[in-house]
């Protein structure tokens, strides 16, 4: 009898220690059950120079579809994302995340224009831009929403989701976070979710 109630706790500390181990869930991320790959496209850099699908092989990236005249959400949404990879290098996280911005406003957004914009934010970050055709096949492939709002001039907007994407080293588009951007959201969940299966 004394041996059963030994291998009763042994089996409960066991059971306790291994739901201890257990990571916390992602805070605010929606991660996908099998990643999606990121369609084929042919872009340019902040540089002007050609890109495909494969620039978003062999790191972590944020990515976030927006534009350089844009007054309030993607100047925010950069900052934000400069923020949380800022405290995530502080706390030591390894890998960190490319924060990559893709513009929606191919039409003003010249490759020099995004370099200017995704330097202001940071060191490393990519800045994609094109053609408007070439840019549909991403964005539509990653079921991302955009669209010009003509107004007869050259200041007008664009409407666009305000999602970010995380892209997995091998390509993947792995994860979302949605609605209302917070760095401590990022800082809490991108080390969860950055890990290689």
């Amino acid at each position: 009898m004394r041996n059963h109630f030994i291998a009763v706790v042994l089996a409960t500390s066991l059971a306790l220690a291994s739901c201890e181990r257990a990571p916390a869930p992602p805070r605010t991320a929606t991660v996908l059950p099998d990643p999606n790959p990121v369609p084929e496209f042919a872009l340019l850099d902040q540089h002007g120079s050609a890109i495909d699908e494969s620039v978003f092989r062999g790191q972590w990236d944020l990515v976030f579809f927006g534009f350089t005249h844009c007054p309030d959400v993607c100047p925010t949404t950069m900052q934000v994302l400069a923020a949380a990879k800022a405290e995530l290098a502080e706390q030591g996280q390894s890998p960190l995340p490319r924060i990559v911005l893709v513009s929606v406003d191919p039409e003003r957004d010249t490759p020099e224009i995004m370099s200017q914009y995704v330097d202001y934010f940071g060191e490393g970050n990519l800045g994609i831009t094109g053609t408007l055709e070439e840019i549909r096949k991403l964005t539509s492939g990653l079921g991302i929403y955009f669209q010009k709002q003509e107004t007869g001039d050259e200041f007008y907007s664009v409407d666009h989701f305000t999602a970010v994407l995380v892209i997995d080293p091998d390509g993947g588009f792995s994860a979302v976070f949605g609605g209302t951007h917070k760095a401590e959201n990022f800082v809490h969940d991108l080390p969860l979710l950055m890990v290689q299966p």
